[in-house]
């Protein structure tokens, strides 16, 4: 019984140091990666200003005519030919991607990765997030 007890505390520490390291290993201060996930507006900030980072908005063309992030392009997620305009899309490029909210910008990051372009950033809670400039038209 001793035993088992023993076990499950080394378990159970193990688990506790393996969930305590990863959460300090992809901190604010770490390197920002472009792995698909999301971030917060302010390290998405820091995405948009890479050099050579494309800033896409995957929402409606009327959503993106209402305001958008400066120099974004529009590629609609939910548009016909959403997987046509990836595929022109530099496969190994970086890509800072964003929606109204966060689902639609997944559910694009999903798509694009599925097609080979891997290199891409979300940003959490979409452009109600954002706290930067953002343009009309």
């Amino acid at each position: 019984m001793i035993r088992i007890k023993t076990r499950a505390a080394m378990l159970g520490a193990a688990m506790l140091a393996a969930v305590t390291l990863s959460a300090c290993s992809g901190g604010e201060d770490a390197p920002l990666a472009f792995d698909g996930g999301h971030v917060s507006a302010e390290r998405f900030a820091e995405a948009v200003a890479t050099d050579g980072v494309v800033v896409i908005d995957v929402r409606t063309p009327a959503e993106y005519a209402e305001g958008h992030l400066p120099e974004a392009v529009n590629i609609d997620v939910q548009g016909a030919d959403f997987d046509a305009q990836v595929a022109a899309l530099d496969p190994e490029g970086e890509y800072a991607v964003y929606c109204r909210s966060g689902n639609r910008s997944r559910a694009a990051i999903e798509e694009m990765a599925a097609d080979g372009v891997e290199g891409t950033v979300g940003l959490e809670g979409g452009i109600g997030a954002w706290t930067g400039d953002i343009v009309a038209g």
